[in-house]
């Protein structure tokens, strides 16, 4: 749901790059763990800026100073699966689309989804090899509960997917 920048300022606090749609929206999910389960709870103090608190005997404890705020850079702030909202139709998690099978029009299966990338210029699912960009065309059909999708691969790259392409 987050992952923790650098410090700012002198007194604690971090830049938080936040994954949800609204920052704000992170209050009604109760505190976020890393990956060794440690509890956060995080407290937004401008655009970007939190105060984060490590929950510790269901009490929360401030970084003490810059120094302290330093050792929680690039920390990963997840929530349970369970306690996100049902996506809307077209919409998807990214943990979701992780693992699902990639199959050709045909039904020829391609693959797997290794993982899904977004640097900001849109987002693109790796497939083995392959970088596959997540749009309508590409990917024309997610059918998360079957777990599949189909790809239609660009003709860039279409010569690496389909049959009959040179070895």
């Amino acid at each position: 749901m987050a992952v923790v920048g650098r410090p700012h300022g002198v007194r604690g606090l971090s830049r938080v790059q936040c994954y949800a749609e609204n920052p704000a929206s992170l209050r009604r999910y109760g505190a976020l763990v890393d990956e060794h389960g440690r509890a956060f709870r995080l407290r937004w103090q401008g655009d970007g800026i939190a105060a984060i608190c490590e929950v510790i005997d269901g009490k929360p404890v401030k970084p003490a100073d810059r120094t302290a705020a330093e050792r929680l850079t690039n920390k990963k702030l997840y929530v349970d699966r369970a306690r996100l909202p049902a996506p809307d139709e077209e919409e998807f998690y990214v943990a979701d689309l992780v693992g699902l099978a990639a199959v050709a029009e045909d039904g020829r299966e391609l693959g797997r989804v290794d993982a899904v990338h977004d640097h900001g210029a849109g987002t693109f699912l790796e497939v083995g090899p392959l970088l596959l960009p997540f749009t309508k065309a590409a990917v024309p059909v997610v059918d998360i509960e079957a777990g599949r999708l189909v790809i239609v691969p660009p003709a860039e790259i279409a010569g690496d997917t389909r049959e009959g392409a040179a070895a």
